[in-house]
C-alpha cells in the first residue's frame, strides 16, 4: 500500500510541477521530507496532517494518499473523473497524457437532469483560449458527455479531436445536406463551413460549463 501512495504522489507531483522540496515547506516540514517518503520509504506512512494537507492541495481523496476509503461521504453523488488536458478554444491543445488527475462528485438526482451518461462516459476538462468567447472563457472546467458524440450529432457544443489535439466549438448541422459548420462564437475567429461529418472525430458533447468569479 505504501509503495502505491508514493507512486501516486510522486505522479502528482510530476503534472503539477512541484518539486519535493517545496511541498515538504507547504505542508510545513523540512525540504526533504517528500524526497525521503518517495524515494527512501521513510516515514513508512505520511502522517495524517501531511497527508490531509497534501489530499486537499492535490484536490484528491485522502485515500489516494493512504488514508481511509470515504465512501460515507460520497453517498448520492457520481463521481466524474477530471483529466489533466485541455480542450482548446483556440490554436489547439494537445492531449498526449489523458491520465486522470482527480474527479468531482456531483449530486445524483442533479446530474441526472443533464444527462443519462454513466460516469464512465463523462470527464471534466478545462478550456484553454478565447475562440469561444463569452460562451466559453479560458480556464473554465467543462462537463464532457463522450455517450453523446457523433451517433446524435446535432447543433451543439462539442469537444473534438483534431490529429493531437482537442478543440472546443459549436458545431451548427445544415438541416438539408446535413453538412456541419465547425463554429467559434469568439467572431474573431474564422468558421469551418461545409465539413463532412465522417472527417469529424466527435469526442462527446459539452453539457455544463464551471466558471471561476474573478
Amino acid at each position: 500500500m505504501s509503495n502505491e501512495v508514493r507512486v501516486q504522489l510522486e505522479r502528482l507531483c510530476l503534472e503539477r510541477g512541484e518539486d519535493f522540496a517545496g511541498l515538504s515547506r507547504m505542508i510545513g516540514r523540512n525540504p526533504a521530507y517528500i524526497q525521503q517518503f518517495i524515494r527512501r520509504g521513510v516515514p513508512r506512512r505520511l502522517g495524517e496532517e501531511e497527508r490531509r494537507r497534501l489530499a486537499r492541495y492535490f484536490s484528491v481523496p485522502e485515500a489516494t494518499l493512504g488514508g481511509p476509503e470515504e465512501e460515507e461521504d460520497f453517498v448520492g453523488m457520481v463521481r466524474v473523473p477530471a483529466l489533466p488536458v485541455r480542450a482548446s478554444a483556440g490554436p489547439g491543445a494537445f492531449a498526449d497524457n489523458e491520465r486522470q488527475r482527480a474527479f468531482f462528485a456531483f449530486e445524483e438526482r442533479w446530474l441526472k437532469k443533464l444527462t443519462s451518461a454513466s460516469s464512465e462516459e463523462l470527464n471534466l476538462i478545462v478550456v484553454e483560449g478565447d475562440s469561444m468567447a463569452p460562451t466559453l472563457a479560458d480556464g473554465d472546467d467543462i462537463l464532457v458527455d463522450r455517450s453523446d458524440a457523433k451517433a446524435r450529432l446535432r447543433d451543439g457544443i462539442y469537444v473534438l479531436r483534431a490529429e493531437e489535439a482537442l478543440l472546443v466549438k459549436r458545431l451548427a448541422l445544415h438541416p438539408i445536406t446535413r453538412r456541419v459548420t465547425v463554429q467559434s462564437d469568439n467572431p474573431a475567429y474564422s468558421d469551418w463551413p461545409d465539413c463532412d461529418p465522417k472527417e469529424i472525430d466527435v469526442i462527446g458533447r459539452v453539457i455544463w460549463s464551471a466558471r471561476r468569479v474573478t
